[in-house]
This record gives C-alpha cells, structure tokens and sequence, in this order.
C-alpha cells in the first residue's frame, strides 16, 4: 500500500458514530443489534487499519491511463476482506444488482476525476479500484480502508444497501483522494474538512452522472439509503445541513449551517461529520451563485485547493476559505466566481485571511 507522504490513512465510514450510537441504545433489538455490531466491526478495522500502516501492507502496482481497473469482491457476509472476486475489468454485468451498482459507481468516480480533472484515479497515477460487496451480516455502513471500498448491505430497517447512493461510493473514494494529496488530519476543523471535502465530490460525481445543474441537483448525501420507516432523506443535505432527517429512533439532524451553530464535541474525533454542515454550506451557496455545472467551476476551485500542496494537514476552516479564494482569483480572476466564494464564505461566518 502507498500512502501520502509515509502517514496513516485514516479510516472512514459514511455513516457517522453518533447516529450507530443512538441506534445502538435503542430498545428495539432489531435496531441496537445490527447498530453494536456495527460500531464493533468499525472499531475492529480502524485498529486493522493502524496495524497495515505499520507493518506496510503492498498493494497492486499502479498503470496510469484513461481506462479504470476495476475488480468487485464478495465477501459472502463474512468479515473477510476482500472475499471472493466475482468481477474484473470489462466484464459484463450479473445478476447481483449489489456488484453491479459498486462496479457502476467505482466507474463513475474514475470518470469525474478524469475527464473533468485530469486525475487517473485514486492517487493520479491509475492505482486500481478494488471493493467488497456484502461484507458483514447486518452491517450498517461503507468505509475506505486506505485500500480499498467495503459496502455493508445495511440492516434492512433503517439502512439500506449501501451501494444505492452513488456519491457514497464518490464520498468514500474521496477520501482516498484526500489521502494521496491533502492528507487532512481526521480531528476537528481539518477532519470536518475532510469530511466534506469526501461530500463536495461525491455529490459532483451523483450530478455529474445525471448531468445535473446546480439548480437542479438535490445535494443530498445519501438519498435513498433510509429505509422507508426512516423520517428522513438522506444522511446529510449541503443545502440545508441539519435537515436531512428527523426521526423518532435517529433523532434530528445534527449538522449546523455556519459558525455560529459549530458544534465542540469531543466525540467523532471532534465532530468531523456534524461540523462539516459548514464548508458544505458554503459550497453549495458558492456553487448555485455561480450556477451551471457545480463540477465545472465550484468543483474546480475545490479541486484546485485540495491538489495545490498548500493546504496543510491540520488546516482550519479559515485557512482552506482562504486558499479558495485566491484559487478561484487566480483561475477565473476578479469576476463572477471570485465574488460568489467570497459571499459564499462570509454567510456561512467562517473568514479569510
């Protein structure tokens, strides 16, 4: 395996820790059941994730070009990774709709960071995409390991498969993005910048595959992955964080929409999934200021910032707004789009420097 600079990747799940703890005290075993285990397996294999980096696990060597390299697993509801492989590469699809939609997705985010970014997968170099479908019994989530994607089926009552939304295969990918460039440190304002960084491409992979404007996407992260018992739409909204659910058994949307609401909590590694509400405001308010294809400018000064090298590990919300400004200064000047990231920034209170 390759990392960034010789540091750990971080290990990331989807589904935030807060909402599998409140499923996990529910008196309802059918829920707290499938939620413990969960949390149990994700504690597992961020302490897998730990002992790999150290002892320096090998992946398979990189090929850059303009084709992805795909392989889909099969981990028959087991924990063994990467199971059983029942896809490669230009094959067609079966009858699994699970393998097909991972294999799909996996595409779909080679395809946005080439075509429109110039980036050969994951590391920019054609590193191969690998992911295990299936994994677990029961299990509610879908991590990037620093290897590879891993896609629980969910527990049926709350989550769904969670190979249904596309931009939680982009989110995850992302942060494997993350790893090879920013490297953002996974704790307070550079965790939750690392979260939404994760949200901000996936999402531009969903609209980019549905060929959406940015008036037209929902910015929801997620939709379709609630069950139907479920008040809710997805597991997060950039539009308008802290909405994207209000449920009896998850409890309300925690996620604040600018500084003034920011979160300090010592859990989720400083809140790194609620209080990345904020830079996933402003991105959706820079983005609908600019209109058209959010992936086109929005997404492009992101990029710029995320890849530049100036964006340190342990960066704060200030400094990444900063670093966006001047991207979008330097790359389209002092017009439209320098003034709607500047705007976009100063609603949700976060300043530049």
């Amino acid at each position: 395996m390759t990392t960034n600079g010789g540091h750990e990747p971080v290990f990331c799940t989807i589904v935030p820790p807060h909402l599998l703890d409140k499923l996990a005290r529910d008196s309802d075993p059918a829920l707290s059941g499938p939620a413990r285990r969960s949390l149990e397996r994700d504690a597992l294999e961020r302490t897998r994730r730990r002992l790999t980096t150290v002892i320096g696990a090998q992946g398979a060597a990189a090929a850059a070009g303009d084709q992805p390299d795909r392989t889909i697993f099969d981990a028959g509801h087991t924990q063994n990774l990467p199971g059983r492989k029942v896809r490669a590469e230009g094959s067609e699809p079966g009858s699994d709709a699970t393998v097909n939609r991972a294999y799909a997705g996996l595409g779909a985010t080679f395809e946005l960071y080439l075509k429109v970014y110039g980036r050969r997968s994951i590391d920019g170099q054609g590193l191969p995409l690998k992911a295990t479908v299936h994994f677990d019994k029961d299990y509610d989530n879908a991590f990037w390991n620093g290897e590879q994607m891993v896609f629980g089926d969910g527990d049926g009552e709350i989550f769904l498969d969670f190979t249904i939304p596309v931009d939680v295969i982009g989110h995850e990918l992302t942060h494997g993005v993350t790893q090879y460039t920013a490297n953002l440190a996974y704790f307070g304002q550079s965790g939750a910048l690392n979260e939404s960084l994760s949200d901000v491409f996936g999402s531009l992979i969903k609209q980019y595959t549905l060929r959406q404007t940015a008036a037209d996407a929902d910015w929801l992260i997620g939709a379709g992955l609630l069950a139907p018992r479920v008040q809710g739409h997805a597991l997060r909204s950039m539009k308008a964080p802290g909405t994207a659910y209000d449920d009896d058994v998850l409890g309300k949307d925690p996620q604040p929409a600018d500084m003034q609401h920011y979160v300090h909590t010592g859990r989720d590694n400083g809140g790194v999934h609620i209080n990345s509400g904020i830079p996933n405001h402003a991105f959706y308010i820079a983005a609908t200021a600019i209109g058209g294809y959010a992936w086109e400018k929005t997404g492009q000064i992101w990029y710029d910032v995320l890849t530049g090298g100036k964006l340190k590990e342990d960066a704060q919300f200030a400094d990444f707004a900063t670093l966006t400004v001047k991207a979008a200064r330097e790359r389209f000047g002092a017009g439209g789009e320098l003034q709607a990231v500047e705007k976009a920034w100063e609603e949700v209170g976060v300043e530049t420097l």
